[in-house]
């Protein structure tokens, strides 16, 4: 009755049969045999990290497409531009010729030179120009994943062909900044001018007298002889004496504070820039001290006029800016430069110049807005400007905007130029292409290996939908033969009950 051994037995074949029906119609309804770290975590693993190749792979497809249509766009371009020379060359041939109007063929000439200006302006894609500038460009093309799990990047390097007419060489500095130009040294200032007061001994000197100067606070006392009375000039003569000595004992109150004069006077000087108080006294009526116009204190020290107005020279940039110039501005003999970036005006380049100068040069400043450079010089003497580009790169088809059709030796020149000119847009033509053919096949091999993965990935984890239809039919049976058996065995117990009969 306690212990039914029949119905533990199928009870336990029950509870597992329940777990695999379970574990198939989970398959079923998601498609995967394995749906997370539960079921098999090792596969799991496995597969999680191929879904994120797959992801990245996928990403990497969309820069290759963008990519492609950039180096497209550039090759297009290329192609325009070198038919263009290509009747750009027919005009010149025709001004081989001395009975042709050159003038009119020129004119031709020059609308070929502003559409081929056009196009490379215009030959961007998503803000990308490939015929402007000297920089390469990276365009991711595949993810690396090493066996000890490490990722890395490939990319494939497009190099630009710059096919601009208007090169850095076109590009200079306002022709006011040239070697002798100067920025005029400023006004000169003053030496200080120390304020200074007089203090006069006079009157009936009697003996035992006290003569008393007190300058900032501090009192210098002289006191005449008790037997002979002093004169004037020995009272003022004692009183420099012992002012000095306040000062050569570095008395605060006498900070700054010269002493001399001559006779019956002392003359008090003040160096600093604050005035200092002078108070004068005497204890007898007959004797006197005084200071020059009652005056109460020395005057503070007048400051030295400053150099406040500075002479100026202003360098101007301008033209077109390339990318990878270097513009070298000398100040006084020394080299300040800025490198152009991808991207920059005259007003950068200005921006760097200014910032590079700074206050960097004894007594001379930058300051100036948009493309100028003002150069302030506070100085005393003249500080002369110079000022030079370097081009890091010249321009493919910069030499089409100096063609001249006009003249016999200007047209024989030109014929050579053109062969150069159509040599340069066919080259960059070429070099896109192939590179675009590169892309291309990158990015089919990128989508064939996206799709190896996801098969990969699919025999890991997906259910074999077949193999689990079976077995669902063959658990649903074997889970009615489950519950029979089991109320089989629980139905045995009953036999006891015909003992109680």
């Amino acid at each position: 009755m306690l212990t039914n051994e029949s119905a533990m037995i199928a009870l336990t074949t029950l509870r597992q049969i329940n777990r695999d029906l379970t574990s198939v119609q989970q398959e079923i309804s998601t498609g995967k045999s394995i749906s997370n770290a539960r079921d098999n975590a090792a596969i799991w693993a496995v597969s999680t990290v191929m879904q994120s190749d797959v992801d990245g792979f996928e990403a990497i497809s969309s820069s290759l497409d963008l990519g492609a249509s950039t180096v497209s766009v550039a090759r297009g371009a290329a192609e325009t531009i070198t038919g263009l020379l290509q009747n750009m060359k027919e005009l010149i041939v025709s001004a081989q010729e001395d009975n042709v109007d050159r003038t009119k063929i020129q004119t031709d000439v020059d609308q070929l030179q502003a559409q081929i200006s056009t196009i490379v302006d215009a030959a961007q894609f998503n803000g990308l120009n490939l015929l402007k500038g000297t920089a390469d460009v990276n365009i991711l093309s595949s993810l690396n994943r090493a066996s000890d799990g490490t990722v890395s990047t490939s990319n494939i390097s497009i190099a630009r062909s710059d096919l601009s007419i208007s090169g850095g060489e076109t590009l200079d500095i306002n022709s006011t900044v040239t070697a002798s130009a100067t920025a005029a040294a400023g006004t000169g200032g003053t030496a200080a001018s120390p304020g200074t007061l007089d203090v006069s001994i006079g009157g009936t000197i009697a003996t035992s007298e006290d003569f008393v100067i007190t300058v900032g606070g501090a009192d210098v006392t002289f006191t005449t002889d008790a037997v002979s009375a002093e004169d004037a000039d020995g009272v003022a003569a004692g009183l420099r004496a012992l002012i000095q000595a306040q000062i050569d004992a570095s008395n605060p109150a006498f900070d700054g504070i010269t002493v001399g004069g001559t006779g019956a006077d002392v003359t008090l000087t003040n160096a600093n820039g604050t005035a200092v108080s002078v108070a004068v006294s005497t204890t007898s009526a007959a004797g006197t001290i005084a200071t020059a116009g009652g005056a109460t204190e020395v005057d503070a020290q007048t400051p030295a006029t400053p150099n406040d107005t500075p002479g100026t020279g202003t360098i101007s940039v301008g033209g077109t800016v390339t990318a990878g110039e270097v513009f070298t501005l000398n100040v006084g003999g020394t080299d300040f430069t800025y490198t152009a970036a991808a991207g920059d005006g005259a007003d950068e380049v200005a921006a760097g110049l200014r910032a590079a100068v700074g206050t960097n040069v004894t007594d001379v400043t930058a300051g100036g807005t948009g493309g100028d450079v003002v150069i302030s010089n506070l100085g005393t003497s003249g500080v002369a400007l110079t000022g030079a580009i370097t081009a890091a790169n010249s321009s493919g088809l910069a030499a089409v905007s100096t063609i001249d059709v006009t003249t016999s030796a200007g047209a024989t020149s030109a014929l050579t130029e053109i062969e150069t000119l159509i040599n340069t847009s066919i080259d960059a033509a070429a070099s896109f292409g192939s590179a675009q053919k590169r892309i291309d096949i990158q990015n089919e091999f990128v989508r064939t290996l996206t799709d190896s993965l996801k098969t990969g990935i699919g025999a890991l984890v997906e259910a074999d939908l077949e193999e689990a239809s079976a077995r669902l039919q063959s658990l649903q049976v074997q889970q009615q033969l489950g519950v029979q058996a089991l109320s089989i065995a629980n139905q045995r117990p009953q036999v006891l009950l015909g003992l109680f009969r």
